[in-house]
């Protein structure tokens, strides 16, 4: 299917959560990314989390989560004011179609939208996976040239990107 429509995120609400639960990642993105059931059960745990689903038209395709701290997510505090972005996906079957650049376009605008306070945006990508560190590179993201070693699945780069 090419891409004609827009890609926008809007906040998880009762209504779309189903629609979520029937997206999935690849086997190799499994132990990095998580089932989609855990991620949105895990969200109603933490206060100030906010799910967020990426949509192709009408269409769920993928999902994130932004932190109101970084702390969850580096395992500390940042000096400016920060975000955390976690579990961000897109569902396998609409992987390969540069949907992810275009979904994090359209989460960067809707942050500074809903979050003009918050300086810089803050996230851990696993040190294996490649394809998501060019992604996030790729997005403006800057290499902070930490590690981190909270994950459950080894150590992960640590990268910042400005917020407008």
């Amino acid at each position: 299917m090419p891409i004609t429509v827009a890609i926008r995120v809007v906040p998880v609400d009762d209504a779309l959560r189903p629609r979520l639960l029937g997206l999935h990642v690849l086997p190799a993105q499994r132990d990095w990314v998580g089932a989609i059931a855990d991620l949105l059960a895990d969200v109603t745990l933490c206060p100030g989390s906010e799910a967020m689903a990426i949509l192709h038209g009408d269409t769920a395709i993928g999902y994130y989560r932004i932190e109101p701290t970084p702390r969850s997510v580096t395992g500390r505090d940042l000096e400016l004011p920060s975000l955390g972005l976690r579990g961000f996906f897109i569902d396998a079957a609409w992987q390969g179609r540069g949907l992810g650049q275009l979904a994090l376009q359209a989460m960067f605008s809707d942050l500074a939208r809903r979050h003009p306070a918050a300086r810089q945006l803050a996230l851990t990508v696993n040190r294996s996976n490649h394809a998501a560190l060019r992604l996030y590179l790729r997005a403006g993201f800057n290499d902070s040239g930490e590690l981190y070693h909270g994950g459950r699945s080894g150590p992960q780069h640590l990268l910042l990107r400005p917020l407008p």
